[in-house]
């Protein structure tokens, strides 16, 4: 097993926030949710980008299905770094694969994508071809009976082919501890709020694949573990990062907010207001993303 930190996408995690993943199934808004993807993807390329490099392959993969693509993070990321590879890419979102068929058609990529629109909690799925490579970002923890699925991709891998399952170790994290003035501390009891819906909803967020993998009679090759520290005090797109992260999750955590810290997260949240996120310099993305890549046998 290879584990490596670095500096060098997430979820963010989320239906990742909360939970955006790029699953299987979804229950949020596909539009807010678009958006949070795209902004993983933006914030994140880096790191995708260096898993990619990583991916211990026998040969370059020349067919890859990714499993709940989302807006399409993965599949551009693997279209560019395997030139002559064809993606089909599979989510359960036709608005999510209508965003990712316009990129590719923007992208000049259009005849090296197929879509397919697909409910991976079904115990048979369409006809994905038989690939050498299959990559699942951040779904495979919204699987309902991941036992199931990692049995179905099993059998779709040609022989030798490579699995990469990549998960977040949680949500990332975007303020200091210290933060903000008036509530320090607010963004963990936010996120500690949340931990029982996530335990009832997306019990396998956090797993240790590897044994997953084996007992599905996978060989797992390789761990690695990227950490994610991105400083955001000149971009954007991280301060719009954090305010959709922390959006997506008020909801959840908010019944189990003291009225203080509610009142300073909707300060955050308040585009207009003076302790607006998006008004910060101080912020930074924090989290950690690890791949198991596992061959069949």
């Amino acid at each position: 097993m290879t584990r490596a930190h670095q500096h060098t996408s997430h979820p963010a995690e989320g239906d990742h926030h909360p939970e955006h993943g790029h699953g299987g199934h979804r229950k949020h808004d596909d539009a807010g949710q678009a958006v949070i993807l795209d902004l993983d993807a933006e914030v994140l390329a880096e790191h995708i980008a260096s898993i990619t490099a990583w991916l211990p392959l026998e040969s370059e993969p020349r067919r890859i299905v990714d499993l709940g693509c989302g807006t399409g993070a993965g599949t551009f990321a693997l279209l560019d770094r395997f030139p002559g590879a064809h993606v089909t890419a599979v989510d359960t979102s036709a608005g999510h694969l209508r965003l990712l068929r316009e990129k590719a058609h923007a992208r000049g990529v259009e005849g090296r994508v197929r879509t397919v629109r697909a409910d991976l909690d079904a115990r048979h799925w369409p006809d994905l071809g038989t690939p050498d490579l299959v990559w699942a970002s951040a779904s495979m923890h919204h699987m309902a009976r991941p036992d199931r699925a990692l049995t179905n991709v099993h059998e779709l891998l040609a022989p030798g082919g490579l699995f990469a399952v990549v998960e977040l170790s949680g949500f990332p994290r975007f303020l200091p501890a210290d933060a903000p003035e008036s509530r320090p501390g607010l963004e963990e009891r936010a996120h500690a709020a949340t931990e029982s819906f996530h335990a009832e909803h997306v019990p396998h967020r956090g797993a240790d694949w590897g044994p997953m993998l084996t007992v599905a009679g996978f060989t797992v090759a390789g761990e690695r573990t990227v950490t994610v520290d991105i400083e955001g005090k000149h971009s954007e797109a991280v301060g719009r990062y954090a305010h959709g992260s922390l959006m997506r999750i008020r909801d959840v955590a908010a019944p189990a907010l003291s009225p203080e810290d509610l009142t300073a997260l909707d300060e955050l949240l308040d585009t207009d207001g003076p302790n607006s996120i998006l008004r910060r310099d101080d912020l930074a993305v924090r989290t950690e993303r690890t791949v198991w890549a596992a061959h069949r046998a």
